[in-house]
């Protein structure tokens, strides 16, 4: 389902480290977390979360509210078999362990094809994913594809190219994540950029609040606190206030970097 949240009750917080999220929690200010269950780089199966009981309290009283990111491995689009395969299968281990957690929902990149691929073909692996899912009873809880910030043959970098995947994954209720320095190093304005995402999606669950270090459509993931990169953190509060989503910082710093940039949000909205 779309998101439903207002700006009065949607909640503010920060991609923590995995050790002990709540706790990290508590040093950031933040009234929501998202965390990897493995390390990001590496294809593995999560295991069991040495806080896994507390952090499914928190999330059933409303404590905190979970988020897991999936690990930057997952590629569903590529033709390369060797990778597509495996990473629909970890993403489905990934999401199982999450929603084990009382997660909300499992955020991953679009993923990318190679220069000389039918950008076409990524939009219907994207389809099989969840058809191959839905055929085995659905994931375990929503997925969201977020918006990525470089790659010439990237499926969800360009909004022309995340319409096309829509097209394709609306049917099975894909979620959406939208990240202000993805969009803006992706080459996507924000100005009026959650009622052309809404256009395309017809939802946004979850925004990635950060700053780019780098240029408009530079192509270069690199995270900012607000002030110190590109982005105007009026821009990102607005973007924030108009998608009434729940916010995710993931921008540098710990608690302090990351708790002033909560602190911002929550007065700005």
């Amino acid at each position: 389902m779309p998101s439903t949240a207002s700006p009065s009750t949607a909640m503010i917080g920060a991609h923590v480290p995995p050790e002990d999220p709540i706790a990290a929690a508590a040093d950031t200010g933040a009234g929501a977390v998202q965390f990897f269950l493995t390390d990001p780089q590496a294809w593995k199966a999560p295991a069991e979360h040495p806080h896994a009981d507390a952090i499914r309290s928190a999330a059933r009283s409303g404590e905190l509210r979970i988020y897991v990111h999936a690990p930057y491995r997952i590629n569903v689009a590529t033709t390369n078999n060797r990778i597509r395969v495996p990473s629909r299968k970890l993403l489905a281990q990934h999401a199982t362990a999450a929603a084990a957690l009382g997660a909300t929902a499992i955020v991953v990149h679009g993923g990318h094809l190679g220069e000389n691929d039918d950008p076409s073909v990524g939009v219907e692996n994207w389809r099989k994913t969840f058809a191959y899912a839905q055929n085995d009873g659905g994931f375990a809880l929503p997925v969201l594809i977020e918006n990525t910030a470089g790659g010439t043959n990237a499926v969800a970098r360009r909004f022309d190219r995340l319409a096309q995947l829509w097209d394709a994954v609306g049917e099975y209720d894909a979620g959406f994540c939208l990240d202000t320095c993805h969009a803006h190093a992706g080459g996507e304005d924000l100005a009026g950029i959650v009622d052309r995402v809404l256009g395309i999606t017809g939802r946004i669950d979850l925004v990635h609040a950060n700053d780019s270090r780098d240029a408009f459509d530079s192509g270069a993931d690199r995270h900012a606190n607000f002030g110190a990169g590109q982005i105007d953190a009026a821009v990102i509060a607005d973007v924030c206030r108009a998608a009434s989503s729940d916010v995710i910082v993931e921008t540098p710093g710990g608690p302090d970097g990351q708790g002033a940039d909560i602190a911002y949000l929550r007065s700005a909205l």
